[in-house]
């Protein structure tokens, strides 16, 4: 039934080539394969603080590898990634504003309200704070396109 309905919506040509493109691209940064240099996600939320994700609870999602510091926090990413995925793909916020794709470091982060945020430097993060509407109303603009650069 699922092949039927996929060879259909194919065939009406209900996805543009863009759309296509787009979703074959990873849509987060991942180095050696691992998401946000193997912090969990939950931690943010749920503890306030950048927590090392172990070996011991993983998942793949999206093309990379999510690592959690207990099978609780593994749980709930399960559940619901989306709500502790880092936006933008877990690259620097500050610099998705500006069109670019930069590496974040994840002991520099935000979360407004209920979004993580990642950014690269003590100095961006102070200014992401003090313009933060700005700053994700830019890098909301440039997502996802700044992958495609």
């Amino acid at each position: 039934m699922f092949l039927r309905l996929m060879i259909l919506v194919l065939s009406l040509g209900l996805f543009a080539a863009p759309q296509r493109a787009l979703a074959d691209m990873a849509l987060f940064s991942a180095q050696d394969g691992v998401a946000i240099g193997g912090y969990d996600p939950v931690a943010f939320f749920e503890t306030g603080h950048a927590v090392q994700g172990s070996s011991e609870h993983v998942l793949m999602w999206k093309g990379a590898v999510w690592r959690f510091s207990s099978a609780s926090n593994q749980m709930r990413f399960e559940m619901n990634p989306w709500a502790y995925a880092p936006m933008f793909g877990g690259y620097c916020a500050f610099a998705m504003a500006q069109g670019r794709l930069t590496t974040a470091d994840p002991e520099l982060w935000v979360i407004v309200d209920g979004e993580l945020f990642l950014l690269n430097s003590p100095q961006v993060r102070r200014r992401w704070q003090a313009e933060a509407e700005t700053l994700i109303a830019e890098a909301r603009s440039n997502w996802p396109n700044a992958l495609r650069r």
